[in-house]
């Protein structure tokens, strides 16, 4: 090979953090150009870290999405946060995602951590879409006061205005080095986990007050059928309490049925095949202060992901 024809590849991995709520997965999906992370207008929707793999011709950005950050007093949510603050120390830059319609003092302790990890930071002002310009320069002036941030960019993640400036800002600061991954790779999450996901976040979109926290989805079994030509999963939806059952699944099975088809059509769509989708609800009491069920269900074990 010639040396011209050489060229220099840059990569490695972005830990995108936040508070909850703030458009952390929406944000993810947008550079990704796929769905990769669930996303509902409730927070805590995402429970552990996913990565996302963006790949170009001269670089690959590993995006880790990141539970939000909060004062977690139950065992279930500390575990979430553990989950967010172990990227940390593993990855090449900060990506703070912040909600500039929904300014709270818990800002403060983000900044207080990316002190502390002390890593090339960017600040993306989210939902600018919401505000009036003149209200995002104080803003802007605020922070740059604050920390030595690499660049504080101001973006819709929703309406994907601002995406290029950021992803450029992130390039510049990566790391030269080979791929990680396969280019075509968008992730590592097994097939299982994100079948899951997709079934989990209907019900955050469809059920209410504790339901939606109360559950998590496992599935039980995946299987090609080549004669009929579709892939046949089976999942089980578990929530804390009967009276939850009962909600799950609706008058006459109706809130399962459209659980089931909003999941079914999204993965079919995802997954490029019919899929026939065999949920069953069960009760687990309490299985949200057990962290053998919190790992078994909703929270993989922290495993070194880099």
């Amino acid at each position: 090979m010639e040396k011209n024809n050489l060229k220099t590849t840059k990569s490695g991995f972005v830990g995108i953090i936040g508070l909850p709520n703030v458009g952390k997965s929406t944000l993810l999906n947008q550079l990704l150009g796929t769905k990769v992370s669930i996303v509902s207008p409730k927070p805590q929707t995402t429970r552990f870290n996913i990565k996302g793999i963006l790949t170009r011709d001269n670089f690959q950005i590993i995006f880790v999405d990141t539970p939000g950050i909060h004062e977690a007093k139950d065992l279930f949510n500390q575990m979430m946060v553990k989950e967010a603050l172990s990227v940390l120390q593993d990855i090449d830059i900060i990506l703070w995602v912040m909600d500039v319609t929904h300014r709270i003092p818990e800002e403060e302790k983000i900044l207080d951590l990316i002190r502390e990890a002390n890593k090339p930071t960017i600040l993306a002002l989210n939902k600018i879409d919401l505000i009036k310009k003149q209200e995002l320069l104080p803003i802007i002036d605020y922070f740059s006061k604050l920390y030595d941030f690499k660049a504080i960019v101001p973006i819709s993640a929703l309406k994907n205005d601002g995406l290029d400036r950021l992803l450029d800002e992130l390039v510049k600061l990566l790391p030269e080095g080979p791929f990680y991954y396969e280019p075509e790779r968008v992730t590592d999450l097994p097939l299982d986990l994100l079948i899951a996901e997709i079934i989990r976040e209907k019900i955050f979109l469809l059920t209410y007050q504790e339901v939606p926290y109360s559950s998590a989805v496992k599935v039980e079994e995946i299987r090609e059928e080549p004669e009929k030509n579709l892939l046949y999963i089976q999942a089980t939806i578990f929530i804390e309490r009967d009276s939850q059952k009962g909600i799950i699944i609706g008058k006459g099975g109706k809130m399962l049925k459209k659980i089931g088809t909003l999941a079914r059509e999204e993965l079919e769509f995802l997954l490029g095949k019919k899929i026939y989708l065999d949920l069953w609800v069960k009760a687990l009491k309490d299985w949200r202060e057990r962290e053998t069920h919190i790992r078994r269900l909703a929270i993989p074990p922290i495993t070194s992901r880099f």
